[in-house]
């Protein structure tokens, strides 16, 4: 009987009326596994709130993936501000690929990547405007240096003229492009359509190998202005020509052709009419030496025997 009761379970103290009889009594204490730990709730409380911060953090790129967030109206600034959010050494290794043309080598699909900007072909047509308006009228001025009967004036209509003729270059022809490409692009499925601000990107920056020709146009000298323009216009006119012939090739030949001659035929007409416009060489002579040489032909006439 004795050895049955033992088997029996028995109720023990608590612990602390155990440590209280025997202070150098050693206590287990084994918890319920059903039941949870509070230490694990406030690490997992406190992972939960660094996850909220970096969560508010990213917010802006969750948005932006999941593509929740509302772009901003076309008529307020911030709608704008995205097309000028570019990088400098981007800025710089796009004007590169517009200087150093290579065959074979997409100018959008390599330097682009479907991120355009207005930043650089902005400043860059206006820094062409400038410099041909300011060229031409130090051409001007050289032209009539020691000419002491000529009085030079400034001409500032220059930069309104090549303020049209720039931009009006750089967006109306990317515009009437994008909507050639558009609808080819419905008809014949292999033409690639490149986007608006891609195809203004590209004729943007090909514009920037003629701000050091425009420079060197000042050199009264035609054959180093015929030589300055013929080597942008090649330049130039390679980075169209390597952009715009793959997204065209896959279409009728006929069309295809005309599409790039077209482009190339715009792209001179604007570096050779600048050319003509703004540096042309006039033949300024004395006007006493032309009073003199009218008074002897009239001279001559009367003397000469009826």
């Amino acid at each position: 009987m004795a050895a049955a009761d033992d088997l029996r379970f028995q109720e023990f103290d608590d612990a602390e009326s155990l440590l209280a009889v025997n202070r150098e009594a050693t206590t287990i204490s084994i918890e319920d596994p059903g039941s949870k730990s509070h230490k694990p709730r406030r690490v997992a409380r406190e992972k939960d709130d660094d996850h909220s911060l970096i969560g508010d953090t990213d917010s802006d790129k969750t948005e932006l993936l999941a593509g929740q967030k509302k772009s901003a109206p076309f008529w307020t600034f911030e709608y704008y501000q995205t097309f000028f959010d570019v990088e400098t050494y981007q800025v710089l290794d796009r004007i590169k690929g517009s200087i150093l043309p290579w065959p074979g080598k997409n100018f959008v699909r390599l330097y682009v990547r479907n991120n355009p900007d207005l930043y650089g072909p902005f400043w860059i047509c206006a820094t062409l405007v400038f410099a041909i308006a300011i060229s031409g009228n130090i051409s001007s001025f050289l032209l009539c240096l020691g000419r002491p009967s000529h009085r030079y004036v400034p001409e500032f209509s220059k930069v309104t003229l090549a303020a049209t003729a720039i931009y009006s270059y750089a967006w109306l022809v990317p515009l009437i492009l994008w909507g050639f490409l558009l609808w080819r692009n419905s008809r014949v499925m292999n033409v690639v359509s490149y986007s608006f601000l891609e195809i203004v990107c590209v004729y943007g920056y090909s514009l920037f190998v003629f701000i050091p020709a425009a420079v060197l146009w000042i050199i009264p000298s035609e054959s180093v202005r015929w030589l300055s323009i013929l080597v942008a216009m090649c330049l130039s006119g390679s980075v169209l020509v390597l952009t715009f012939w793959p997204a065209v090739r896959d279409d009728h030949r006929r069309i295809a052709l005309a599409t790039v001659t077209v482009i190339i035929t715009l792209h001179v007409l604007l570096a050779v009419g600048c050319k003509e416009y703004f540096f042309d060489v006039q033949d300024i002579t004395d006007p006493a030496s032309s009073v003199g040489n009218l008074a002897g032909n009239k001279t001559a006439l009367a003397a000469k025997p009826q």
